[in-house]
């Protein structure tokens, strides 16, 4: 009981630009949820989105704040009404997950004091110094949380030399991979009602196979590279309907170059923009086959773990952390494999691993979903990154 009084007197702020979607906003709901089942306080801070009702509902606590401002001025004024919610709040730990706010942050934990942990959540391009000492800010962290061992390989090389300003010791690094909440991907856990209102929202009839992209639209997510493998598909009179469902995020060009290319192959109706997709466990289970056509690399990749967890077959691109979630050959036996994985920008090898998987036999396909929740449910639970979270904050506090 006195170490859960404790841990109550505890605050732990997380700053996000906005909480609307994406894997560090989805993050920090669900270390904020733990965090409170704990006897922690909890609070976010961010420019607001779709996602706070949820992170309330669970308890903990949202702050509106201009956290998604890239201008330097702007952030450095952040920094000092950010080290003012900390003094009021008696924040213990500040916690950043993304590069813009994380700069604001950093001067906040140094005004006052407080540990400063930061998760380095994306592969970030860096193509100059100038990027380069941007990105840095997310290695600058008591705690640099690497959401991937291929994140903190890329840590290493790119921040951990003494002349940046970044701590040339790596001891700081420590790999937490992301973490699903398996349990609603399962196949009990999904009920008929859930699957026939996407259905319907997605204008779904007759039994053709769905091969599904669940991204937010955006070049290097691959949806060129994916409706041009489904051409190929229908090439040979396959009949199967894509689904591309993602939260374009005011990328309406982008958006006009997807449709003016499916109208090219003409696949209009086989082919579907659908939008955000609130219920991805649903999505999942809707789907025969999951494509991850990235092509630039995954930090992570959680729509890969999310198909494996719902026992669908995945073809991922063969980039960045994809071989720590995707199980194929030739690093593990054919008998062991959980998906596919598939050269970068290659439509006809993309078509060639969809063709393989939508051919699976019934027998087949059911061994390959076992394996494949097994291996996401031993390393990518929700349960496993929320706990390895809270053990670096304790560390930090000397708990």
């Amino acid at each position: 009981m006195e170490s859960r009084e404790r841990k109550a007197h505890r605050t732990v702020l997380q700053i996000v630009p906005e909480l609307e979607t994406g894997g560090a906003e989805r993050t920090a709901v669900d270390v904020a949820a733990e965090l409170v089942r704990q006897g922690w306080r909890a609070i976010v801070v961010s420019a607001g989105g779709r996602l706070v009702p949820e992170l309330e509902a669970a308890g903990a606590e949202h702050i509106t704040f201009p956290a998604a401002t890239k201008n330097p001025a702007l952030m450095l004024v952040n920094a000092f009404r950010l080290a003012g919610i900390v003094r009021r709040e008696k924040v213990d730990i500040l916690h950043a997950r993304s590069r813009a706010p994380a700069w604001s942050a950093l001067l906040a934990a140094r005004l006052t004091g407080t540990p400063f942990v930061t998760t380095y959540h994306g592969a970030y391009n860096q193509k100059s110094a100038l990027k380069g000492f941007y990105n840095s800010v997310m290695a600058r962290g008591d705690v640099v949380i690497a959401n991937s061992g291929y994140t903190a390989r890329l840590i290493a090389a790119r921040h951990m030399v003494a002349d940046n300003g970044v701590a040339a010791d790596g001891s700081r690094v420590v790999v937490i991979h992301r973490g699903t909440d398996l349990a609603d991907y399962a196949e009990g856990a999904m009920t008929p009602g859930r699957l026939a209102d996407l259905r319907t929202a997605w204008g779904l009839e007759g039994d053709a196979p769905v091969i599904l992209h669940l991204a937010r639209l955006t070049a290097w997510k691959g949806q060129t590279v994916l409706i041009d493998a489904l051409a190929r598909l229908a090439a040979e009179g396959r009949d199967v309907v894509g689904i591309l469902a993602g939260d374009a995020q005011g990328r309406t060009d982008y958006v006009a170059d997807l449709t003016r290319r499916i109208a090219a192959h003409g696949l209009e109706g086989r082919i579907r923009l659908v939008g955000h997709c609130a219920d991805p466990a649903a999505a999942m289970h809707l789907a025969t086959v999951v494509a991850v056509p990235s092509t630039e690399p995954e930090a992570f990749g959680r729509a890969a773990v999310e198909a494996q967890a719902a026992g669908r077959p995945v073809v991922v691109s063969d980039l960045g952390a994809v071989p720590e979630t995707v199980l194929a050959p030739p690093e593990v036996a054919a008998g062991a494999r959980t998906g596919w994985r598939v050269p970068a920008c290659d439509a006809a090898a993309l078509a060639e691993g969809l063709r393989e998987a939508l051919d699976l036999t019934p027998e087949a396909r059911a061994a390959l979903a076992a394996r494949a929740a097994a291996h996401v449910q031993t390393h990518f639970s929700l349960g496993a990154m929320t706990g390895a979270t809270l053990r670096q904050y304790e560390r930090l506090l000397g708990a």
